[in-house]
């Protein structure tokens, strides 16, 4: 009996119906239309039509983000592919599990400049984990299948499939592979036995020990395990930005937010301690400040997945390479066999000092008589906090102060930009966590700068009705880059003062709810508004245009050298 044959095109769709995806984003253009056109003739996909390449990246991460499943983009061959490379850097720094299928010209036409061709493999090699370029219509089910199993493995990551029109037309059978062999990548999972035995032994030992939480914690679905361990052995825990949710907020052990704007108390412990506890983190410059002066007194214990994340930035004493999940919970089963005790007296003088350094905190600052975006934030917290909504941010002040001021007990709650730090990521990614969750309200926490950058999705929210509220810091400033020119550029503001539209007409215009607030007052009942109201929202806060974001590490000192205000700068 002959097998029945399908296009190229109908074989990537039932490879992605086969990895379980449900919803796509994306843009069309021409020789992605056969492609299109297959996806018109179905309705196990959902497609969610964007405003621009780079938008449909990010939403893709946002999905991926909240629902811990791999998102999958789709957009057309030359200025659409290079609209992703933003998305697909911002996803390669911070791990998300990613799909990115661009269109190609015809086979026969590559490298002859034919219109709308670029070099896509060549350009994402240094921004992806890998990347294909589908030469024969027979490899693609195959070539999906390993694109997934890379994407999710090891450092989860972004995948690029650059696939020209003629293998989208081609026809051939299909049968989607069980397995997938790739000579050479054969990520670690377990982690050594002995090296986590060792791990064990140094921190039942240790006199100030602290578990920094790294965004692998949640890459691992790994929260459960580190409470679970932090809990027995009594050990603080401090995040990264990419960590937040992993440890939750509300436990008196959680020391919050570390780094450059990482709190007084998290920063004092880490560089006084005498055993650190790197769960998932890549040791960034924001994290660790100056590198020659950071921990210098203690052993590190360094878990990660990635072998090349393990002694990078820091050194570590006692390496591990492997699964998170795995290697936290081989460490919990020996814990249940082991006699040792923890050293009570040791572990209430440490907890001492942690208590004094709590009591340190910065001191909010303004000069008008303006909204306080500090204010504005925490008063959004209170409000919304019990319905834990996932909280979006954009790049800037205003990110640093949500997660300062924001309380996370669950991971998956906060999406925001890590690594690469891009501008205008919230809100598109916003959308995208909306498409996962399929109720409930996203918040995106923006600035009146990142805001305008992918600004064009408000209409993408209105054509599928997701309800973000777009909660805009307006300062008229690029607040972060202005506060450095404050301080180390004497007060230089050049090119950092911003217009913008009105937000509030600009949001009718639309067919979205706009708001503005300028009094205290008003915060809640416009916070109301938003909620009760069906769609997307934008609310203008017209904020304090000099508040400055503390604590503050400034770039090249050591992370304990924290300033709390002004006068200390």
């Amino acid at each position: 009996m002959n097998k029945q044959m399908y296009s190229g095109a109908q074989i990537l769709l039932k490879s992605l119906v086969q990895e379980g995806i449900k919803e796509i984003f994306g843009y069309p253009g021409g020789v992605v239309l056969p492609l299109y056109d297959a996806l018109y003739m179905q309705d196990e996909i959902k497609h969610y039509l964007v405003r621009h390449e780079q938008a449909a990246v990010h939403a893709a991460e946002g999905y991926a983000r909240a629902s811990g499943r791999v998102g999958v983009a789709i957009v057309t061959s030359g200025p659409g592919a290079c609209n992703t490379i933003t998305g697909l850097a911002n996803a390669y720094y911070d791990g998300t599990p990613l799909i990115l299928i661009t269109g190609q010209v015809n086979s026969k036409l590559i490298g002859g400049d034919a219109f709308q061709e670029a070099d896509i493999v060549g350009i994402t090699r240094s921004c992806c984990k890998h990347n294909y370029l589908v030469k024969d219509v027979k490899d693609l089910a195959r070539i999906i299948k390993e694109a997934f199993y890379i994407a999710t493995t090891g450092k989860k990551g972004p995948v690029v499939i650059d696939i020209p029109v003629d293998i989208f037309n081609a026809k051939y059978t299909f049968e989607y592979p069980k397995n997938v062999e790739l000579v050479g990548y054969n990520p670690n999972y377990k982690g050594h036995p002995l090296q986590i035995q060792r791990a064990l032994d140094a921190l039942f030992e240790a006199k100030r020990p602290v578990i920094i939480s790294g965004g692998g914690v949640m890459a691992s679905n790994a929260s459960v395990e580190l409470k679970e361990i932090a809990t027995r052995l009594q050990i603080p825990v401090v995040h990264t930005l990419m960590g937040t949710g992993t440890y939750p907020d509300s436990l008196e052990t959680s020391l919050g937010m570390m780094g450059m704007h990482g709190n007084y108390c998290a920063n004092l412990t880490v560089a006084n301690a005498d055993i650190i506890f790197a769960i998932g983190t890549r040791f960034s410059d924001r994290i660790t400040g100056c590198l020659k002066k950071f921990a210098r007194d203690a052993q590190v214990i360094h878990i990660d997945i990635d072998p090349c994340s393990i002694s990078k930035n820091v050194k570590a004493t006692i390496p591990i390479v492997g699964d998170i999940k795995n290697v936290l919970s081989i460490m919990i089963e020996l814990l249940n066999k082991t006699n040792h005790k923890v050293n009570e007296e040791l572990k209430e003088k440490w907890f001492q000092d942690i208590r004094e350094w709590k009591k340190k905190v910065a001191v909010p600052q303004k000069k008008s008589d303006k909204l306080s975006a500090i204010t504005v934030l925490n008063t959004i917290y209170e409000f919304t906090k019990q319905d834990e909504p996932v909280v979006a941010t954009e790049v800037g002040q205003h990110q640093m102060w949500t997660a300062q001021n924001f309380k996370f007990n669950q991971p998956r709650k906060l999406i925001t930009s890590g690594g690469l730090g891009t501008m205008g990521f919230g809100f598109p990614a916003a959308l995208g966590a909306c498409a996962a969750m399929k109720n409930g309200y996203v918040l995106n926490i923006a600035g009146d700068g990142s805001i305008q950058m992918n600004i064009q999705e408000l209409m993408t929210c209105v054509d599928y009705n997701f309800k973000v509220i777009n909660c805009i810091i307006n300062n008229g400033y690029l607040g972060m880059v202005r506060q450095w020119q404050e301080k180390i550029y004497n007060e230089h503001y050049s090119q950092t003062k911003i217009s913008s539209p009105d937000f509030v007409k600009l949001a009718q215009s639309y067919g979205a709810l706009g708001i503005r607030v300028e009094k205290e007052e008003e915060i809640i009942p416009a916070l109301k508004q938003a909620i009760e109201f069906n769609g997307p929202v934008m609310i203008d806060f017209i904020c304090e245009n000099f508040e400055m974001v503390y604590p503050w590490v400034l770039a090249g000192q050591p992370i304990d050298k924290v300033l709390l205000s002004r006068e200390e700068c």
